[in-house]
């Protein structure tokens, strides 16, 4: 990921859940707002709930991967959590991949 860094701390987390905007499709959530850094910042969760450590995993590196690919699309500058829902853990990457760019043209993040 070229232009972005992960989010790691949960501040950053609980500042983009309470002060951004979701929107939600049958894979994934996501919530976005601007940070003014220049650069995004991506965070990716995956509950308990979607299955074992190895689905978990998976879904996770299908998400990153799906956003590494497509992240010159994306506008700079803003902060990005998306969360996995249970319907996602048997999908392909290419469902992952166009629920992730779904969800960024409902938010206009898409240059």
């Amino acid at each position: 990921m070229v232009f972005s860094q992960s989010l790691k701390k949960n501040k950053d987390f609980q500042y983009v859940y309470r002060n951004g905007k979701s929107y939600a499709n049958k894979y994934l959530i996501m919530y976005v707002i601007e940070n003014q850094l220049g650069q995004n910042r991506i965070g990716i969760s995956v509950s308990k709930k979607v299955g074992n450590s190895i689905v978990r995993h998976r879904l996770t590196r299908l998400i990153r991967e799906s956003y590494r690919l497509k992240e010159s699309m994306f506008c700079r500058g803003i902060d990005l959590v998306i969360i996995s829902r249970e319907n996602a853990k048997d999908k392909s990457f290419a469902e992952i991949q166009s629920a992730l760019l779904h969800l960024a043209k409902l938010h206009h993040i898409l240059v």
